[in-house]
């Protein structure tokens, strides 16, 4: 499949990690000494996933080569949703009046958008939809607790959109090679190491050090599982961009894989865990470096757990 236009929305507001001194006692050099964070974005009043989200198609319709009522299939990916019945997919279905269009919802935490991805390719693969739009939104900060010790200062919120089309429709397009997602329910505390529970506590991470373990364990997993299944070699991929949960994962992750940082996209230090949409907001930040030829690589991994990858050519 191919990627015919994409865009990505951050919110105006800017918290540093001085804010949380008088909060939860911790202090800047503490923050980003374990983090990599110095400041995360924060919806304002009357911004929420779903307008988020909107404003990420507004900007990746600005490049756009067909009318987006050409789009016959609409995934939404989060796991901070605004409204669990009208979901995002049927916001932004109803804000752009596409009329026709599957709407689909997709929770897999932060590995929610590679999973929509996916979803994307078997519609694709079955002839159910040829033209597709995918938006990955996350207000983490409706949820979670500012004065949590653990993971108050972690969270940051934005959305991104990609509009997809099973055959090319434009010169230079960007081709998805290939997806590979994976559940890990069964495995260490997964249910329990990071949770949303919306009326009973919120946005939590009580065992930060299971997820830390697990995630730089199946993230090079699934990056080396790829790369192998597609018979390309760490030194072909001209990009990395890894789930920006936590810049020592990143760097493990680099240096298990002996794999140059100058070459990893970041976007962490300024807008915090922007959960499923970071790597689609990094991808889009950094558009406009990708020349023709470019080997685009993408690893993730969920609290519940879940973990993923992607290829792009360029």
């Amino acid at each position: 499949m191919y990627i015919n236009a994409l865009g990505h929305y951050l919110p105006k507001q800017i918290i540093s990690n001085d804010y949380f001194l008088n909060i939860n006692g911790l202090t800047d050099e503490w923050i980003f000494t374990r983090t990599g964070i110095k400041t995360r974005t924060k919806a304002i009043p009357g911004e929420n996933t779903h307008t988020m989200g909107i404003e990420a198609v507004k900007e990746a319709m600005k490049n756009l080569p067909y009318p987006i009522s050409d789009v016959d299939l609409i995934i939404g990916a989060s796991y901070s949703p605004f409204d669990t019945v009208a979901t995002l997919a049927h916001a932004v279905q109803e804000h752009f009046e596409i009329a026709g269009a599957k709407a689909v919802y997709i929770s897999s935490a932060c590995s929610s958008f590679i999973n929509a991805m996916e979803i994307v390719e078997g519609y694709f693969a079955i002839g159910k939809a040829s033209k597709a739009l995918v938006v990955t939104s996350e207000h983490n900060t409706a949820y979670s607790n500012e004065t949590d010790e653990k993971s108050g200062h972690l969270w940051g919120d934005g959305a991104a959109a990609i509009f997809l089309s099973k055959e090319p429709v434009a010169k230079n397009e960007g081709k998805v090679v290939d997806i590979i997602t994976r559940g890990l329910g069964n495995i260490g505390k997964a249910s329990e190491a990071v949770y949303l529970h919306p009326t009973n506590g919120g946005l939590l991470m009580p065992h930060g050090k299971d997820v830390f373990t697990h995630a730089c364990k199946y993230m090079t997993e699934a990056l080396v599982d790829i790369l192998e299944k597609n018979q390309v070699t760490l030194s072909e991929l001209n990009y990395l961009i890894p789930h920006q949960a936590n810049m020592r994962i990143i760097k493990y992750l680099a240096s298990e894989l002996k794999y140059d940082e100058e070459k990893i996209i970041t976007n962490i230090e300024a807008l915090g865990n922007t959960g499923s949409a970071s790597t689609l907001i990094g991808l889009s930040q950094h558009i406009l470096k990708m020349n023709h030829g470019d080997l685009v690589g993408f690893t993730v991994f969920g609290g519940g757990y879940s973990s993923g990858s992607m290829l792009i050519q360029f």
